[in-house]
């Protein structure tokens, strides 16, 4: 699939449709209207998943967020991760004018929680305090033009791989969190249960998906948003009939063949004021005086880097999807995507919910036609009004709403065409970037293994100078996130 942007026509637009763009990006007001409400009916199991994460977790004192029980916790993380991911995504919008939508980052909302406020004599206001410390840095490497240069040194097939490993890499979720795809006790993983699929979540699933692939194949508007409603539907009547319920109960597998996230069912409360009592709880320097300097210091960094490259990979994909990367793979209007990716980062910490990042599952709004900063609206009201209708956002099951990006995956591979795969100073780091996403189910890790073997092969090759001095750069600071608890290790931080 070709990345260079589409020819823009030039006749001049007014109103929405010139501010937005959204005739010279080849688009329409109804396609940006139905892919913001894929991207949110995509992503929207953040506003019930982010709660489960942190909510339900005390810090090294024995607290739980906002001082009360787990389940008045759960409520509070509900209403703020809502209320970030909508102001955000909406900023998103109007600001750079690009169909990515944001939210509480997972992989880094487990890694405050487990891997920071479980730390000895740390709080959860100290660990959302290093978050928004992380995001300020950030944001300052955006405003010094360091963040913008360094993904102007990345090659561009590298990007392009970047693009095609995260489309294996959201398949792989999409997979996973309709139980398709599970843990195995003799091997990594595994089809279903025990190598066969069972259940009727899981047929949910498979419906969904091919209704999806049906529609698309015959040209049929919205269909990734038809069939994540469609599927919801017929999951609310399967469990209205059959009684399944959830997969997991109380923390632990209790039916294996059951739902996977929420399970579906119309909601005896639809709307329920929002409680905002986290925004504010945060201290912003509370850990350097708990764990030390050297300690609290690792831990941004190690935010900091997470953070950093997520977002790059996650807006050249999208770009790619959706045909906005000029021939260098960069995405219109880099710089304010990542200024207020940045400032998400500080808003997340600030909420006590974590950092807020770009979301790659923002591509399903791209594949229902999305270009513009439009959807990104569209996707931050829905996330707004979630705040009040919570109930009814519990409703959508994984197994509903992950077909969509399976789908999206498959579009997002075909860019793997604009790899040389003959080259092997880009085709082996290409791969690495690619098979390791889903394999360490981490973004990260696959853009870090790519840009360190790059680096080797041009060392190896007698090309050191042909390699941009910030691609140095940022591979020394891959090896060290790498290495990170050897570094920890040797300094005694532990």
């Amino acid at each position: 699939m070709s990345t260079s942007a589409p020819a823009r026509p030039v006749s001049p637009q007014s109103g929405l449709d010139g501010f937005f763009r959204i005739t010279e990006r080849g688009s329409t007001v109804g396609r940006e209207i139905r892919g913001g409400l894929a991207t949110f009916f995509t992503m929207a199991y953040i506003v019930v998943l982010n709660p489960i994460i942190i909510g339900t977790q005390a810090d090294s004192t024995g607290a739980f967020l906002g001082g009360g029980d787990p389940q008045r916790a759960m409520l509070l993380v509900a209403a703020a991760t809502a209320l970030v991911a909508g102001v955000m995504t909406i900023l998103m919008g109007i600001v750079a004018n690009y169909p990515l939508a944001l939210a509480t980052g997972l992989g880094l909302n487990a890694f405050v929680t487990y891997g920071i406020a479980k730390l000895p004599q740390m709080t959860w206001a100290d660990a959302m305090g290093l978050v928004v410390l992380e995001g300020f840095i950030i944001l300052i490497l955006v405003l010094t033009g360091f963040r913008t240069a360094v993904f102007h040194a990345i090659p561009g097939q590298l990007k392009t791989a970047i693009s095609v490993g995260i489309g294996l890499f959201i398949t792989l979720i999409g997979l996973y969190d309709a139980g398709v795809v599970r843990k195995a006790p003799a091997t990594p993983v595994e089809l279903g249960v025990g190598g066969f699929l069972a259940g009727w979540p899981t047929l949910v699933f498979v419906v969904g998906l091919l209704a999806i692939i049906v529609m698309m194949v015959r040209n049929v508007r919205g269909a990734i948003l038809i069939g994540i409603i469609g599927a919801t539907a017929l999951a609310i009547l399967v469990e209205a009939i059959g009684k399944i319920g959830p997969m997991f109960s109380g923390g632990k597998m209790a039916n294996p063949t059951g739902w996977g996230l929420n399970v579906p069912a119309m909601p005896a409360q639809v709307v329920a004021a929002p409680d905002l009592g986290l925004l504010g709880q945060f201290n912003l320097l509370g850990s350097f005086s708990r764990i030390g300097l050297v300690s609290a210091g690792l831990l941004v960094f190690t935010l900091m880097l997470a953070d950093f490259f997520d977002t790059m990979g996650t807006m050249v994909a999208i770009g790619g999807e959706a045909g906005l990367l000029d021939e260098e793979g960069n995405p219109p209007n880099t710089e304010r995507i990542l200024v207020v990716d940045s400032i998400a980062a500080i808003a997340g910490g600030a909420a006590s919910v974590s950092s807020n990042t770009s979301y790659i599952e923002s591509a399903s709004g791209v594949g229902e036609g999305a270009r513009t900063g439009l959807a990104s609206v569209v996707t931050g009201v829905m996330f707004l009004l979630a705040m009040f209708v919570a109930p009814l956002v519990q409703v959508v099951p994984y197994e509903a709403a992950t077909p969509a990006l399976v789908v999206v995956g498959f579009l997002m591979m075909q860019q793997v065409s604009g790899i040389d795969w003959y080259d092997v100073e880009i085709a082996i780091p290409a791969f690495l970037t690619i098979v390791l996403m889903p394999f360490s189910y981490s973004i990260t890790a696959g853009i870090g293994a790519g840009f360190v073997a790059f680096v080797v092969i041009k060392i190896a090759r007698g090309k050191a100078g042909a390699v941009h001095p910030l691609m140095w750069l940022v591979s020394l600071l891959f090896v060290l996130y790498f290495a990170i608890d050897p570094v920890k290790q040797a300094l005694g931080v532990g």
